[in-house]
């Protein structure tokens, strides 16, 4: 698994540092709020896991999974609920947790149909952002780290299925994939 990696994007000292970073801003920002996380399934669940660890108000946690990718490495611009939510979000404040913005597409399905179940507020919180791939006009308003325009896997981003598990995030071999 190691070979199938071109170069170490970031290292697990600098993601567990973004992510309480990112855990300690949360924590500020929904203080005396009804805070509700969103982990999008199944790449946010490493991030979602250490993420929550960090935030130090009182919230609860739901779970959704979607399919844009269909084992490519490019979104197919058509999002399916794979799994829907448990809770109902009337009097929420949300937090979608994603791993990664990307084309920005299967967020904006997401954020569009979440709104039409009346939370309080909706905000996205992503561990990586690659701006130069948005298809979708949709920004994070928390975001981990900007990415340059590579295949990125490790720490719940996949290729296939396969690299979830590495810890840390990893540029994958191009001849893997082209």
């Amino acid at each position: 698994m190691l070979n199938d990696i071109d170069k170490v994007l970031i290292d697990e000292k600098k993601l567990s540092d973004i992510v309480k970073n990112l855990g300690e801003k949360i924590s500020e920002d929904y203080r005396g709020k009804n805070l509700l996380m969103i982990s999008i399934l199944k790449g946010s669940v490493v991030f979602m896991s250490d993420l929550m660890r960090y935030v130090t108000i009182p919230c609860q946690i739901d779970f959704m999974a979607v399919s844009s990718y269909r084992g490519g490495i490019k979104s197919s611009g058509v999002v399916k609920i794979l799994k829907d939510l448990d809770i109902p979000l009337e009097g929420f404040d949300l937090l979608i947790v994603e791993d990664i913005l990307d084309s920005g597409q299967t967020l904006t399905y997401i954020k569009k149909i979440l709104s039409a179940r009346k939370p309080k507020s909706i905000k996205i919180c992503t561990l990586l952002d690659k701006p130069m791939s948005r298809k979708s006009p949709i920004e994070a308003d928390y975001v981990g780290m900007q990415i340059p325009d590579e295949f990125v896997i490790g720490y719940g981003l996949d290729y296939k299925e396969e690299y979830r598990n590495l810890p840390f995030v990893g540029v994958l071999k191009p001849s893997l994939y082209s």
